[in-house]
């Protein structure tokens, strides 16, 4: 058994594409994931379940929301462990938990493509490639950001975001060590 983290993209964002969170933790137990716990209302989840590509379990997750709730949902899923080193290989210092973000995908960087961006267009804005993610920090806050409504244009697939905070809480409640009560 492994402890896994799902995020699905683009859900509950401006009150578009509306998943309770009660309904995706009934969901995730629905497919045999056990100890089945949401964080925040947008799309994060964190569940045990047999040890398996991350990649089948994302897909069995969206076929099963796309049958059960009738929307199309890109899910990223992470183990814990995989989620650790996303935060230990974080290639800056967090300035401000809010304004720093992780950008999740299903894929590898395509680092040509990303190279194919003018990063300095976007300055003070940073981005900085991980293996399936990218690491970013926003001075002036994500909303004001100019980066991510351009970025997808530089991917092969799609990503989702997630702020510091939520990433670093996630770890926590995947590794059992965030004993506040989830969310949603």
């Amino acid at each position: 058994m492994a402890r896994y983290v799902a995020l699905l993209r683009g859900i509950n964002v401006g009150g578009h594409r509306k998943v309770r969170m009660a309904d995706l933790r009934a969901l995730l137990a629905g497919l045999g994931h056990t100890h089945v716990a949401t964080l925040l209302q947008s799309g994060n989840a964190v569940f045990t379940a047999p040890e398996r590509p991350a990649t089948a379990i994302g897909a069995d997750i969206e076929a099963r929301i796309a049958a059960e709730l009738g929307l199309t949902v890109t899910v990223m899923v992470r183990t814990s462990a995989d989620l650790r080193q996303v935060v230990e290989r974080l290639p800056f210092e967090v300035r401000d938990p809010a304004k720093c973000a992780v950008s999740f995908l299903n894929t590898p960087v395509d680092r040509d493509r990303l190279a194919a961006m003018d990063h300095a267009a976007f300055a003070p804005e940073e981005l900085v490639a991980g293996e399936r993610e990218l690491y970013m920090y926003f001075p002036n806050g994500l909303g004001r950001a100019k980066m991510p409504a351009v970025l997808g244009r530089h991917l092969a697939a799609p990503g989702t975001v997630r702020n510091w905070n939520t990433v670093t809480r996630l770890l926590a409640l995947a590794e059992g060590v965030d004993h506040r009560p989830p969310t949603g």
